[in-house]
């Protein structure tokens, strides 16, 4: 039990610090946003599996109705292989950490989703009060739309049952009809992805854990790749040049061009629209999508092995 303890500490550690920061100095993921996506979130499950069964090894040694639970119709020979009656003096210290963890990962995710629903219902409800009628030579097969009275041309989506498109009245004076489905599919590119959900959960975790590596940079990482993957999906219907025209004329005036750290991300997606960058062949996407699927695993085989070696 000792040795998987360690096991696991070892493959949290190093997922959750040096493979962060690699991955964040790494120019693949700007070529293939949906593949790093798929990274990120694999690294995640990756921590919180082995501090889960790290957990769960630790409670079953140190309490004997936990042990009893979890070990209650494996053979007598798979729970001696555990050897928990020989559990180190810091595992109970370090299961009291983990389940201290875990309620607080609980508590910040519970957070995170009821504060962005308060946020939501508001929202809706002023939006209710401010849209006019939708224009009646506005095409219906663009999907349900709310139209804002406003001068700024911008646009955006709302999570929900169903998700809501805001466009306001500015951008559909300012926008030609390709730039406007541009748009629009950039913004049903995050609806269907369910992007909201990625958000929260890089939000709740870099708020609960914000000294760990991994959580900080997946919330960045994530707020990012997200609108890369969006713009992706906008380029390969609309066009690259209409895609990134309609990212201009949407941000203008607030300084899309400009150095601002805060608008910097959008000077790069202009960039990267404007000048593709090359993309991974499908084999290395592919091997990268296994390989990053497979990462999971290790900390259920570590957890299993002294088993399933008894069972051989």
């Amino acid at each position: 039990m000792t040795v998987c303890l360690l096991l696991l500490s070892a493959v949290a550690v190093t997922a959750a610090v040096p493979v962060p920061r690699a991955l964040t100095r790494a120019e693949w993921p700007e070529r293939e946003p949906v593949v790093a996506l798929w990274v990120w979130q694999c690294l995640v499950a990756t921590v919180l599996l082995c501090c889960l069964t790290a957990l769960v090894l630790g409670a079953a040694a140190v309490f004997h109705t936990v042990r009893a639970q979890v070990f209650a119709t494996a053979p007598p020979a798979v729970t001696e292989a555990y050897d928990l009656s020989a559990a180190p003096p810091w595992a109970a210290a370090l299961t009291l950490l983990l389940a201290c963890g875990a309620a607080w990962t609980t508590a910040m995710l519970a957070r995170e989703l009821v504060e962005a629903r308060r946020r939501r219902g508001q929202t809706r409800a002023h939006l209710r009060e401010r849209a006019p009628e939708l224009p009646a030579g506005l095409p219906s097969a663009r999907g349900p739309l709310l139209v804002l009275e406003d001068e700024y041309p911008d646009a955006w989506w709302m999570p929900g049952n169903p998700p809501q498109l805001i466009v306001t009245t500015g951008a559909l004076h300012r926008l030609t009809s390709h730039q406007l489905d541009a748009v629009l599919t950039h913004e049903r590119g995050h609806a269907r992805a369910h992007h909201d959900w990625l958000l929260h959960l890089s939000t709740a975790l870099a708020t609960g854990f914000p000294r760990i590596p991994l959580f900080s940079h997946f919330c960045d990482q994530t707020h990012r790749l997200v609108e890369l993957a969006a713009d992706d999906t906008a380029s390969r219907r609309c066009g690259h040049l209409t895609t990134a025209l309609a990212l201009i004329e949407l941000n203008q005036h607030r300084g899309v061009l400009s150095c601002a750290s805060s608008h910097r991300l959008l000077g790069e997606r202009v960039d990267r629209l404007l000048e593709p960058p090359p993309r991974l062949g499908r084999r290395h996407r592919a091997l990268t999508t296994v390989v990053a699927a497979l990462v999971p695993l290790l900390p259920l085989l570590i957890a299993f092995a002294p088993g399933l070696n008894a069972l051989a």
